[in-house]
């Protein structure tokens, strides 16, 4: 997994106006300042229905429960359980690209919620970069750079509309180091909790650090929204692991795994990203888009392009199939990783964007995000999540779901000691 790159851009956009965090105006004079005579005489508006709290600086604010929530149910005894796909962003932020801004459209259009792993340092502008302290390395070190006042104004846009279309903000921590020589995986447990701290407080204090006061803040405390994360290069995830696990974390997403159903590791549920199959080859894909790419270019992120397209659809169908074998088999949810990055030309965008459209809509399918899939998983009935785990990857229960989640113990096989002889 590579670093995404610092962002930068140019575009000015205009600021968001929300009226619950915000006071902004209405009148014919678009801003907040006085009107003509038609304005005076408006009536005042009615009073929003959740009351903002300004948290610290007003970097971020208490808004009440967040919006576009499903209230998770258990499962019927014989119901089938939905098929959980999820879609994260590793070092989410807007720049030139507007990848995000492009990624919250598709979302909203095929009914799918998501996972966006900030980092926290595309909140400290760059003149700023001192008040950054990274383990093993000196101040104002990042090895993805920071930002400036007009991306973090781009970033901090995007993800309050995230947040308020049922998105979660998760992080990715701060300057991505990989590798020996002070990597992730050299950091200690009070390392890690350092780490942490520090991209909590860039999020809460970005209205300082940038000298943007009058923006409205994000709408949540970010010490609540906070419940997991996914560390650079999928390096040092035993160390963070027990670090999150001492500060309330709920899942991790730093580790590989097979489409089984997932279970607690050391307190956290273990939301790993899987294997799929990999169009053309013997052998199975993460289901990264780092990871297809280093497969078809190597760390060459922009190769040949004649083969951008074949690359592209290699990802879009690998992922297609390691949807269909679980939707057909075993259920287990679809766990995908990506970056808002254009390598190879934008294909794995591309591809991803087809993924999306192609299975978010389908019957029992749920694009969900993972403090959502977290909520499901604690809502059921531990028992079910035990049999549900015992079936292997595609692997559809042989008696269909009904009797498999039937209620009550499972009945003993024929010819077990103890069992009624079987009738004629």
């Amino acid at each position: 997994m590579a670093a995404t790159h610092r962002i930068v851009t140019g575009t000015v956009i205009t600021a968001v106006c929300l009226a619950a965090l915000a006071g902004c105006g209405t009148g014919a004079d678009g801003g907040g300042g006085r009107g003509g005579p038609e304005q005076e005489k408006a009536q005042p508006a009615p009073a929003p229905k959740n009351v903002v709290r300004l948290i610290g600086d007003g970097s971020t604010a208490y808004t009440g429960a967040q919006p576009h929530l499903p209230k998770p149910e258990r499962l019927k005894p014989g119901e089938k359980p939905p098929q959980f796909v999820v879609f994260s962003w590793d070092g989410a932020g807007e720049d030139s690209q507007k990848l995000f801004s492009h990624f919250r459209k598709v979302a909203k259009e095929n009914d799918a919620t998501m996972t966006y792993f900030l980092s926290g340092v595309y909140l400290l502008p760059e003149e700023k970069r001192d008040l950054y302290h990274p383990p093993q390395h000196s101040p104002g070190r990042s090895d993805i750079g920071f930002n400036d006042r007009q991306g973090i104004a781009d970033t901090v846009k995007q993800l309050r509309l995230a947040w308020l279309e049922g998105n979660e903000i998760g992080t990715h921590f701060n300057g991505h180091f990989c590798g020996s020589g002070g990597g992730v995986g050299e950091w200690s447990v009070e390392e890690w909790k350092e780490e942490i701290a520090q991209a909590k407080r860039f999020v809460k204090t970005w209205k300082t650090n940038a000298g943007m006061k009058n923006e409205a803040p994000l709408p949540f405390d970010y010490d609540k929204e906070l419940v997991g994360a996914r560390t650079p290069c999928l390096e040092g995830q035993k160390n963070f692991m027990k670090a999150a696990r001492e500060l309330g974390f709920r899942y991790d997403t730093s580790g590989v795994n097979n489409q089984v159903w997932p279970k607690k590791k050391s307190g956290l549920w273990d939301l790993s990203m899987q294997l799929v199959p990999f169009p053309g080859h013997s052998f199975e894909q993460l289901t990264m888009d780092y990871n297809f790419m280093v497969n078809q270019s190597g760390t060459t992120t922009q190769g040949d392009p004649d083969k951008h397209e074949m690359w592209g659809d290699q990802m879009r169908d690998g992922l297609l199939q390691g949807f269909e074998r679980a939707y057909n088999g075993n259920r287990a949810p679809l766990i995908i990783g990506n970056h808002f990055e254009s390598w190879n030309g934008g294909t794995y965008m591309r591809a991803v964007e087809e993924v999306i459209e192609a299975v978010c809509t389908k019957s029992d399918v749920r694009c969900v995000s993972f403090r959502q899939l977290a909520d499901w998983l604690d809502a059921q009935d531990p028992a079910t999540l035990e049999k549900l785990r015992s079936l292997n990857v595609g692997e559809a229960p042989k008696k269909g779901w009904k009797a498999f989640l039937a209620s009550g113990p499972a009945p003993a096989p024929k010819g077990a000691p103890g069992s009624p002889a079987p009738k004629e």
